[in-house]
């Protein structure tokens, strides 16, 4: 005789929010790549993309605006996250620092 299985049932608890990072009780560091004369611009999207996984349009907006206006903040984490992400965009000779947000 063959035994019937029941379905499993789920209950539904939604998605669960995020919250705003600025709202976290623990202050966030902020990652910044800053512009300079010898990286070449596909190279810095290429990097971006690498380090953050990020697509292709979202690395390349922010090379743009490290292009045009001398910096950008690419991530706010962490300062232990920060400070790991700082240090793999040195290690791809980008210059970026990262600074406690206020």
């Amino acid at each position: 005789m063959a035994q019937t299985v029941e379905p499993l049932v789920v209950p539904d608890i939604g998605k669960e929010e995020k919250s705003d990072p600025k709202g976290d009780l623990a202050p966030g560091f902020l990652v910044i790549c800053w512009d300079d004369p010898v990286n070449l611009m596909d190279y810095v999207t290429h990097v971006f993309q690498v380090v953050f996984r990020w697509p292709r349009q979202k690395a390349e907006f922010h090379m743009l605006q490290v292009h045009r206006q001398g910096k950008s903040v690419l991530a706010r984490e962490s300062p232990e996250r920060a400070e790991h992400y700082v240090h793999q965009l040195q290690s791809y000779s980008l210059h970026a620092t990262m600074e406690r947000d206020a």
